[in-house]
């Protein structure tokens, strides 16, 4: 009896944990699952015009962004600051030295490179963005109180 009360409420929990799951279009489930056969740890997000599958693939955390037809928007993973092209790294470490680095993404899109690298500091935070050449433009830029 232990064991019947037991499946029965690991089976309600497991359906009301899957209750509110977002509908995700089949043709976007189609486009991901080719691409991306391989992917480990797919979560699922929504939006009101795309989809956002955050998933493991080659042991990088990849973010995969789809409209509603199933075209491919544009991928996006976090890297490190050594894996930035030297000229970049350069620029960094030449002209903005007294900051330190709390986020910093790349951004692949119709065969494009763009980084995004957001720099610190004790009274304000910098982001800046570059389209793979040599040199960085500032995106934002927020004053610390």
């Amino acid at each position: 009896m232990k064991k019947i009360v037991l499946t029965l409420a690991i089976a309600i929990c497991t359906f009301s944990a899957f209750a509110g799951e977002e509908k995700i279009a089949p043709r976007v489930l189609d486009a991901f699952n080719i691409e991306f056969n391989t992917a480990k740890e797919v979560e699922w997000t929504t939006g009101n015009a795309y989809f956002m599958a955050t998933f493991i693939y080659n042991d990088k955390y990849v973010f995969a962004y789809y409209n509603t037809d199933g075209d491919l928007l544009g991928l996006t993973h976090y890297i490190s600051p050594a894996q930035l092209p030297m000229s970049l790294q350069s620029s960094i470490k030449k002209n903005y030295n007294e900051f330190w680095v709390s986020d910093l993404f790349e951004v692949a899109k119709d065969g494009s490179t763009i980084y995004y690298i957001t720099l610190e500091k004790a009274d304000k935070t910098i982001v800046l963005q570059s389209a793979g050449g040599n040199e960085w433009s500032v995106f934002k830029k927020i004053k610390k109180v």
